[in-house]
């Protein structure tokens, strides 16, 4: 099911008004967007209607946010955890074209992240960039998310078989449109350019959270410069590449912390932005500090907009590989195939 917010961001993208500038007047594009949004109004959303005080108490997930008055913060010393509120008794909305490369089990231990970690995961399959490439292209997909966990144990970081995964897709179908979602490869310079020069569409690597929270929530060899750093020599590699990156909500975090992140970003150059709320997967990871509500994730679409960011989606169920992102990004990588053709007609 669908949020309020995320019918809200679709609707003003089928109107071709992202806040950052609209696209063309593309009409396949608004028909895929439109179908896309009366879908989720038709069978994915339940509507929501304000509760009789007397029945506040009663809390369902079509309860609405104003109407919600559970604890949304932790304070200092409360061993309790936070109970879900309403907004978030749905079904996160997703992209489903996903496939993870170099296995299951990650070098890396961060607080919030429940895949199984190792110091030394098995060997990589030589043959997986091929065999990955091969299945993409049977699926028939126009637009592909490729990620993998971190491998510090590989003196590369695995950086050149991810990049030739890239290239043996594109080999196979040269139209699929490519998102690879990336480690940060110890800030290793050559290979985020291993990885920028492959042929993908867009680079992603995620911040995850503020400067300040870093060291708690993420591993230590994940630093909060360091990935900074990884986004801006991504652009530097191959400046007309579209980059991205993701924020958690709820760790903790400031507003003031929270803008000055999306402040580092823009300088950075990265390009597009999803803001997502943070949730505990077991009870051995980072407790929720907050519930961040609709109406704060609004103020940070808007924040990403007076910004400057191509494309911002905040909001509760909003994560990385984003259906609505998706769309945009396939329609803003067309757009700029197109205006690069064009100008190349006319040299």
């Amino acid at each position: 099911m669908m949020a309020r917010e995320q019918l809200i961001a679709l609707s003003r993208l089928s109107r071709g008004n992202t806040g950052f500038g609209r696209l063309n007047n593309n009409t396949n594009t608004t028909m895929l967007l439109n179908k896309v949004l009366w879908a989720a109004r038709a069978g994915s959303c339940r509507s929501v209607s304000s509760l009789p005080h007397e029945k506040k108490k009663k809390v369902t997930k079509d309860t609405s946010w104003e109407d919600y008055d559970g604890k949304l913060r932790r304070e200092a010393g409360d061993s309790a955890r936070l109970r879900l509120p309403p907004w978030l008794k749905r079904e996160i909305p997703i992209g489903k074209n996903y496939s993870k490369l170099m296995g299951d089990t990650c070098t890396r231990g961060c607080r919030f992240c429940s895949v199984k970690t190792a110091r030394k995961p098995p060997p990589l399959d030589p043959s997986e960039p091929v065999n990955t490439a091969t299945a993409i292209a049977k699926w028939g997909l126009d637009y592909v998310v490729l990620t993998s966990v971190d491998r510090d144990d590989i003196p590369d970081g695995g950086s050149s078989h991810f990049a030739e995964t890239v290239k043996e897709l594109k080999r196979q179908n040269s139209s699929i449109l490519v998102e690879c979602l990336v480690p940060d490869f110890g800030g290793n310079k050559e290979c985020v350019a291993a990885i920028a020069n492959s042929g993908l569409d867009v680079f992603a690597h995620n911040i995850e959270t503020v400067e300040f929270l870093t060291p708690r929530v993420r591993d230590p060899r994940a630093r909060y410069r360091q990935s900074l750093k990884v986004l801006e020599d991504a652009k530097v590699a191959t400046p007309d590449l579209v980059t991205k990156t993701s924020i958690m909500l709820g760790l903790g975090e400031t507003d003031e912390q929270v803008l000055q992140t999306m402040k580092d970003l823009r300088s950075a150059g990265v390009d597009c932005l999803t803001l997502g709320q943070y949730m505990q997967p077991t009870k051995r990871h980072l407790r929720v500090s907050e519930y961040v509500t609709p109406a704060k994730y609004q103020e940070w679409q808007e924040t990403g907009e007076r910004l400057g960011f191509a494309y911002t989606a905040s909001g509760p169920l909003v994560r990385s590989s984003y259906r609505a992102g998706e769309l945009f990004l396939k329609s803003l990588l067309q757009e700029r195939k197109q205006k690069g053709s064009q100008a190349a007609t006319t040299e």
